[in-house]
């Protein structure tokens, strides 16, 4: 990891509560959410968590329970919460809170006039529009959309389907200059893990794609990773030189990968769990990598400043 982690700099973990934690961000008062799913069908009918830890005081405790079974979280421009809530009694929604009066409005939960299969991951950008992606992996209610796609959310409210040619959309970002649209390709063959055990299942496509973004329009699909068969990446995150990093869940090697643009490997650190998702956070010149995985929450300080934050 030379040139990546800060020298001398070790993984610390400052979280270790949860069932599945996922989708870490800052927030505007510096503390990091994140999502705490609880498939109901292990937890006794958990409604699933987003946990609040202050990097001030070391503590975490709940900030919102239930929690729409939400993965992903981000913050917009006007420092709102923006989560990503999946199926399983979850709301299957994009919704945003204002977290002054705690108000929250629904920015997308139909399309066609037909339920969400699954909200997983979003980014915002520098715009306003906000991307996310529908898979799913678990949850008794119907899948009622024809695919599993990448969409995107208008400031003025319009939401549109941009890709619809990935087998499991999960994790999302940019590149710095906001170009490219990364998503990772994530498909373990199973619609619902109530009925399809994790030791049986088979591994699809696990692959990281790039594509041109221009005008909010995504086109001109290339693989960037390939994980020929391996458990491959999750969430992903971008720095200021455009390398991604990579929460991978191989059984052999789990840990996080970094790639350069091109999609070469330039480094590699395994994590204590099995990664689920990162976010990179630049406050005050320090820059440190937020890795949700299995029941916790890890830190590491890194040397690259985060791209896309607003």
């Amino acid at each position: 990891m030379n040139g990546i982690v800060t020298p001398g700099a070790e993984i610390e973990k400052v979280f270790g509560e949860g069932f599945y934690t996922e989708g870490p961000a800052e927030g505007p008062d510096g503390r990091i959410y994140f999502c705490d799913i609880t498939p109901t069908f292990r937890s006794e009918m958990a409604a699933g968590n987003i946990w609040a830890y202050d990097p001030a005081t070391g503590r975490s405790q709940i900030f919102r329970s239930p929690s729409g079974m939400a993965s992903g979280v981000k913050f917009d421009s006007q420092g709102r919460m923006v989560i990503a809530g999946g199926a399983d009694f979850g709301c299957r929604s994009i919704i945003r809170t204002n977290l002054q009066s705690g108000r929250s409005h629904i920015l997308a939960g139909l399309y066609n006039g037909r339920p969400f299969n699954a909200p997983n991951d979003l980014v915002i950008d520098r715009r306003g529009d906000t991307y996310f992606t529908d898979p799913r992996y678990f949850g008794h209610e119907p899948i009622e959309q024809p695919v599993f796609g990448v969409y995107r959310i208008d400031p003025d409210g319009g939401v549109h389907l941009i890709l619809a040619d990935i087998s499991k959309p999960n994790g999302i970002d940019l590149s710095p200059d906001q170009n490219v649209l990364y998503v990772v390709e994530h498909d373990i063959r199973v619609l619902d893990r109530r009925y399809a055990p994790v030791p049986s299942r088979h591994i699809g496509d696990m692959r990281i794609l790039a594509y041109d973004l221009e005008n909010g329009a995504a086109s001109n699909q290339r693989v960037l990773v390939d994980y020929h068969g391996e458990k491959g990446a999750d969430g992903i995150a971008v720095d200021l030189a455009g390398n991604i990093y990579a929460a991978v869940q191989s059984a052999e090697r789990p840990g996080v990968r970094v790639y350069n643009s091109a999609g070469v490997q330039i480094a590699e650190m395994g994590v204590p769990e099995i990664p689920s998702n990162l976010t990179l956070v630049t406050r005050e010149g320090t820059t440190t990598l937020y890795i949700t995985a299995s029941k916790s929450l890890y830190r590491l300080s890194t040397q690259i400043p985060a791209a896309n934050q607003l």
